[in-house]
């Protein structure tokens, strides 16, 4: 920490490592920026107007100003840089899915728990204003016990989609349920706790690529809950929807804004004769927040406050069906 403010190092400077470094709150200061472009490493540190370029990822990682790393590459190197991270003593936030493997995973949970460090994983949906809200509603018990969820998240790619480094396995790890479907299956265990595996369906439907583009999922708790989830890679319109059924209410999650649509809650109360519910709906129309909670709550969570982010257990339990679903 460097004049009151903590020093801040993002590895990967794309769309998703830009998003985090223009989230960071006023008390934090970018320090350092790596890319294996350098182009793209240059145009964010100018865009922002902070912190320098640095010559190799261990310039970035060894620097003494740098207190906290954000790794946001590629799958495939997720794991290796925040181990490396971590080795130097850093604390860290590392895009989800975190790693290729749950044993990568608790190779940087051991590594971090000798030293002390807070390691998040950027389940950055926990903090969409309509998902902190269903979490409350669930929580008070006011409706009873959560039954079963119903969950749909998809996009249709773009052209040439079949040869961005998502579509190569040695790269992403997986398909359409490594991506946008872990997010499905971490909101999941969000609501629920702890879920198993029941039943998987992964198909290759239109893209011409050797990973899913399409993943059907249930999931099932100990107390009988279920959930049903499709995540896909052919929804030609822009799509989430979360639909949770309690047992004297529903909670019905539509939008992340931008082309996903308003982000919007309703909350259907049943009446005590039944028939109609009464409804109620909320929407947020503002630009998504979810990145800044995420990196406040991060933060929070290294000056020893509770967290609701993703942790290294969250993270090994979601890979952790994902690797069984691939095993079917």
């Amino acid at each position: 920490m460097k004049n009151g403010k903590l020093g801040v190092a993002v590895v990967g400077c794309g769309l998703i490592g830009a998003k985090r470094v223009r989230s960071l709150p006023s008390h934090c200061r970018l320090v350092a920026a790596f890319d294996i472009s350098r182009p793209a490493a240059e145009r964010l540190v100018a865009d922002v107007g902070a912190g320098r370029v640095s010559l190799s990822l261990n310039d970035c990682l060894a620097d003494s100003e740098v207190d906290i790393v954000i790794v946001a590459t590629r799958h495939s190197s997720l794991a290796e840089i925040a181990i490396q991270a971590a080795a130097y003593s850093k604390h860290v936030l590392v895009e989800k899915p975190g790693a290729l493997a749950t044993l990568q995973l608790q190779k940087l949970q051991q590594v971090a728990e000798s030293s002390g460090l807070v390691v998040r994983v950027g389940y950055n949906h926990r903090f969409h204003p309509s998902i902190r809200m269903a979490k409350e509603i669930i929580d008070s018990e006011q409706f009873g016990d959560l039954l079963w969820l119903r969950a749909r998240y998809g996009h249709g790619g773009r052209l040439g989609y079949e040869k961005e480094w998502r579509a190569q396995r040695e790269e992403s790890g997986g398909g359409e349920l490594l991506d946008q479907g872990s997010h499905l299956i971490d909101l999941c265990r969000f609501f629920f706790g702890d879920v198993r595996l029941e039943h998987s369906h992964l198909t290759t439907a239109f893209w011409d690529m050797r990973v899913e583009d399409n993943a059907f999922v249930q999931l099932t708790t100990p107390s009988g809950g279920v959930a049903w989830m499709h995540a896909s890679w052919t929804d030609w319109k822009n799509t989430f929807s979360l639909e949770i059924n309690l047992r004297s209410a529903k909670l019905d999650i539509s939008g992340l804004g931008g082309s996903y649509g308003v982000e919007s809650l309703t909350l259907h109360r049943m009446k005590p004769e039944m028939g109609p519910p009464l409804s109620e709906t909320w929407s947020w129309e503002a630009p998504d927040s979810s990145w800044s909670l995420e990196i406040a709550d991060f933060l929070n969570s290294i000056a020893g406050a509770q967290s609701t982010g993703a942790k290294l257990d969250d993270a090994i339990a979601t890979l952790a069906i994902i690797e069984q679903a691939y095993s079917q």
